[in-house]
């Protein structure tokens, strides 16, 4: 059997390499919580705030759901380290944290791999 003639190679490895155990078990915990469709939306509103951070109480109208419901998926979200909770008086505020999502880019880009 004559083997085709060799082509552009189909990706050039990135310098990140593989996922280390410690890696795989972080992301895998953010993508699990990023899987729940609610959770999406709620981080959409908050990254649409850009740098400011967000109330809790100005969440559960446009999404129709109710404060405990907005504050279960939160707690999803800030343990899984997506965003982070600051608590001002009775209300808490939310913030993404930025580095987590530059893990997800980088993974979601296939560890630095590049298609031709």
């Amino acid at each position: 059997m004559i083997s085709p003639e060799p082509t552009e190679s189909c990706c050039i490895a990135g310098a990140n390499g593989p996922l280390t155990q410690a890696e795989a078990e972080a992301a895998a915990a953010r993508f699990k919580a990023l899987a729940d469709p609610m959770r999406l939306r709620l981080l959409s509103h908050i990254a649409a705030a850009e740098c400011s951070d967000v109330c809790v109480c100005t969440l559960t109208e446009p999404l129709g759901i109710t404060q405990p419901t907005v504050s279960h998926h939160m707690k999803k979200l800030v343990e899984a380290g997506l965003v982070t909770r600051e608590q001002r008086g009775r209300m808490a505020h939310y913030s993404i944290v930025p580095e987590a999502f530059a893990q997800i880019r980088d993974i979601v880009d296939v560890r630095g791999l590049r298609f031709v």
